[in-house]
């Protein structure tokens, strides 16, 4: 007896003609095939620094961060997350790490364009600030492979302190050629830069390292110890602080020894982390690895911090680089997206935080281009950038770093569900968006050392304030913001416990002096009536009314041809 199906309906096959449940509509085409150079904020500000000559191989390298290929080797470089091999099939110990060939596409482009330590090699007015321009541009591609780079740029400052060294090593670390592989420095024809100072019980109170050098009598030393986090271990060479006879100090340790044999640095585990997920960052154990003095005895810290302040400007450029990707995806995704009758750009409140979010983008950029383009002056010796540099700097990192975050989860927001999915990238910008409020001392840190500046170097604050006060007279909101911030440094007392709100009123005083000068109209008049006047909220999306809200939008709008 035959068993009747259970199943109430009858199998038929899908004829051609049916309607087909899967015609994809209101849908947003990607963003691809335009200039992520085109940003107006940043395009000003690279003229008004000194660095218009750099706008054509900007332009270039805008036109590849903006390609479908370019996208695509920042998707497979986080996909793909680096593997370490710590011995070969024979049970040899190497030590090395394995990247997806995308990491290596990224890499080539920053180095062969000079986002590294090229701009060391330049005396040209604007170098550095040419070099800040095509890092944030070729950041928002992806910014994990930014940190070996980072690192190379900013070690050049402290290798300065000891000249023999600097000779040897510049002119590698400056090469615009990519050349990966642990071989002696000698035999490439680039090399790139790490370093290692975070040690598991100190953290960012370095001082605490128990990491040993000891001389060798030849001039050398043999470093010991553990390093909790050390970025990018597949580099050529390393700072590494380590407590020598006279006192903590830096130190220059190479991957590998001039005669081809590997230095004892072991790498025990690479890290498990939240975001930057494309660049291997590692612990690692030292058995009297070589290294070299840099600098003096007993005054590391004075001279890494030279290396420290340059990361500290790549914090704050990555940031805003973050911001301007995050605000173009939300504008982008938003004009291209129907709801309720009418694009998402077109309703009311959303109009009101994405120009939100296009205001705080824009003067995270017009404080990373001004400290930019004081970096590339002190550099060269111009009188008073220096001062400016010491308390901006340190400023800028808490608060736009701090900013971060809060951005791209908004920019994330504007995207809905389609912004939550790995697809959109947008989650690789809310993991990746914390990381430069912790790099280089985390927010309490930053704001610390401005107090430090205030405290032993009035001169840095005096700086900040005659920068500041040159807009001046322009807007009542920022006269009276440019008064509650020199209110807020006077009772010293109190400073420590308040330094987060006395960091918080210098940098948007700054900001907003920035943009009243050099900004767009409406956009200096958003922030200000904003971020200066305590009758707003803080939440993105609540501006007043009154204000041109197009114009802004407007500056956030990626043409594609």
């Amino acid at each position: 007896m035959k068993r009747r199906s259970s199943y109430p309906y009858k199998s038929t096959s899908i004829r051609p003609e049916a309607p087909l449940t899967h015609d994809v509509f209101n849908q947003v085409p990607p963003l691809t095939g335009h200039d992520v150079s085109t940003d107006p904020g940043l395009l000003e500000g690279v003229r008004r620094e000194d660095a218009d000559w750099a706008l054509g191989e900007l332009r270039t390298l805008g036109a590849l961060a903006g390609s479908a290929k370019a996208q695509e080797w920042g998707r497979l470089a986080n996909e793909h997350t680096p593997v370490l091999r710590t011995h070969d099939r024979y049970g040899n110990r190497v030590d090395e790490v394995e990247f997806h060939p995308a990491w290596h596409e990224l890499m080539a482009v920053a180095v062969g364009h000079g986002l590294h330590a090229a701009p060391w090699a330049s005396a040209r007015p604007g170098a550095h600030v040419a070099r800040a321009a095509k890092f944030y541009v070729w950041s928002q591609v992806e910014a994990g492979h930014g940190c070996p780079i980072s690192m190379t740029y900013a070690s050049v400052a402290a290798l300065r302190h000891t000249r023999a060294l600097a000779a040897e090593w510049e002119p590698l670390l400056a090469s615009r050629t990519y050349d990966f592989g642990l071989r002696p420095a000698a035999t490439k024809r680039g090399v790139l830069a790490g370093m290692a100072m975070t040690e598991k019980q100190g953290g960012s109170d370095v001082r605490a390292n128990t990491t040993r050098a000891e001389p060798l009598g030849d001039g050398t030393y043999a470093i010991t110890g553990h390093k909790w986090f050390n970025s990018a271990p597949m580099c050529d060479v390393f700072l590494v602080l380590a407590q020598a006879p006279g006192g903590l100090s830096c130190f220059l340790l190479p991957r590998v020894l001039p005669d081809g044999s590997r230095n004892a640095m072991r790498i025990m585990r690479l890290k498990d982390k939240l975001g930057n997920r494309s660049n291997a960052s590692a612990e690692v154990e030292y058995e009297r690895a070589l290294a070299f003095l840099v600098g003096e005895e007993g005054r590391g810290v004075r001279t890494i911090i030279e290396m420290v302040n340059m990361t500290r400007l790549d914090c704050v450029i990555g940031s805003a680089a973050g911001m301007r990707y995050g605000v173009t995806q939300a504008v982008h995704h938003t004009v291209h997206r129907k709801a309720f009758g009418k694009a998402l750009a077109e309703q009311p409140l959303m109009r009101n935080v994405l120009a939100d979010l296009v205001v705080e983008s824009e003067a995270a950029t017009a404080v990373m281009l001004r400290l930019a383009g004081a970096t590339d002056k002190a550099i060269r010796g111009v009188t008073g950038e220096s001062a400016l540099r010491r308390t901006a700097l340190a400023a800028a990192k808490y608060w736009v770093c701090k900013r971060a975050p809060g951005h791209a989860a908004e920019s994330l927001e504007c995207l809905g569900g389609n912004g939550y999915v790995e697809e959109s990238q947008m989650p690789r910008l809310f993991r990746e968006s914390p990381l430069n409020g912790i790099w280089e001392g985390s927010g309490n840190v930053a704001a610390l050392d401005v107090l430090r500046a205030i405290m032993k170097e009035p001169q840095a604050l005096d700086a900040f304030f005659e920068e500041a006060c040159l807009a001046e007279g322009a807007d009542r909101r920022l006269d009276a913001a440019i008064l509650r911030a020199k209110d807020s440094v006077t009772d010293a007392a109190t400073m420590e416990y308040r330094a987060r709100l006395v960091v918080e009123r210098l940098i948007l005083t700054l900001q907003a002096s920035l943009l009243v000068r050099y900004g767009h109209p409406d956009v200096a008049d958003a922030f200000c009536a904003s971020r200066l006047d305590a009758d707003w909220g803080h939440a993105f999306g609540t501006l007043p009314p009154g204000l041109d809200l197009s114009s802004i939008i407007e500056r956030a709008t990626v043409k594609i041809p």
